[in-house]
């Protein structure tokens, strides 16, 4: 089953502006492999990043210096988000698709360079093959790593397991994973959440903490950490407790605003909520005399393209 995708045959390049930078990823649709294409999650991803990169776990002045791998990195636009932020990241993916991501990493950390020289906000890039569950390009990229991330390397079942061996393998104790995916399959899906539960502490980050327009109810972010050892079940929890404790508070206080200097708000529960009035889940309604913004026209691309694949006709 091929994924929705909004990307015409003649699209070769993506222009995305984030964090005051107007970045160009090549593309190429039309290959035999997914990683060719950028897909949406990787704009939300990285919007995200630029709302909460003032305060909280994602600012710039605690990922400085930190080291993340980004798996899947496709075209490198999660890994850049980062990378932007003071990161040192290794972009990660297969033999095939190196050669677009090794272009798409030269040419836009000379477009920072140029924009800001002299700057030392931005960290590093680097790009690296690593198949999942390939124990020599495990080792190769250096592990653990403060970071781990991820942008729709959720699709198909039989690479759930070396997904998350090859995650467990790059962790460390203390380290943060971030995965964000387009729901495509609820059988996918459930299994995921499923094995992600029994190795991670999940966390859904909250639509409130998402860019006001790079978001979609069928895009979800998760915040993940290993699981704590016996020994220290009970410290973390009460830590964890009085975060979220912390957490609700802050949100009592700023009521139901969107905040974009606080920390990261996450959902409690695991399972993904559907807001059934949100103005995405009705691509006609009212656009007759709209105009459409890049990002809405993917998303109701998308939407499209799942209706005709869901239409059988007889």
């Amino acid at each position: 089953m091929e994924p929705d995708r909004l990307n015409s045959p003649d699209t070769s390049a993506i222009i995305f502006e984030v964090l005051g930078h107007q970045l160009q990823f090549s593309q190429d649709p039309n290959s035999k492999h997914l990683g060719t294409t950028v897909w949406d999650a990787s704009m939300v991803f990285a919007k995200f990043l630029e709302k909460n990169c003032r305060k909280g776990r994602f600012c710039s002045s605690k990922l400085k210096g930190k080291r993340a791998v980004e798996l899947g990195a496709g075209c490198g636009v999660a890994g850049f988000g980062m990378a932007m932020l003071g990161c040192d990241v290794i972009s990660t993916d297969q033999t095939e698709v190196l050669p677009l991501l090794i272009r798409n990493v030269e040419r836009n950390t000379s477009r920072i360079m140029q924009m800001s020289p002299g700057s030392d906000s931005f960290g590093s890039i680097q790009v690296a093959e690593l198949n999942w569950g390939n124990q020599d390009h495990i080792k190769a990229v250096d592990p653990p790593f403060d970071y781990i991330i991820g942008t729709d390397v959720v699709y198909a079942e039989h690479l759930l397991e070396p997904l998350l061996q090859t995650i467990l393998a790059l962790s460390g104790p203390k380290t943060t994973i971030v995965l964000g995916y387009e729901i495509r399959s609820t059988n996918v899906h459930d299994r995921m959440l499923e094995m992600w539960k029994k190795n991670f502490e999940v966390k859904i980050v909250s639509r409130a903490k998402m860019d006001s327009k790079y978001q979609h109810p069928s895009i979800q972010l998760y915040l993940m950490s290993l699981k704590p050892s016996e020994g220290r079940t009970n410290v973390v929890r009460q830590c964890v407790d009085q975060q979220i404790e912390e957490v609700d508070t802050l949100a009592a206080k700023n009521g139901s605003e969107e905040d974009g200097d606080g920390n990261c708000e996450v959902d409690e529960g695991n399972e993904v909520i559907v807001e059934k009035d949100n103005e995405d889940m009705v691509p006609v309604k009212g656009l007759q005399n709209k105009k459409l913004s890049e990002w809405e026209l993917r998303r109701h691309g998308a939407m499209a393209a799942r209706l005709l694949r869901d239409i059988k006709i007889s």
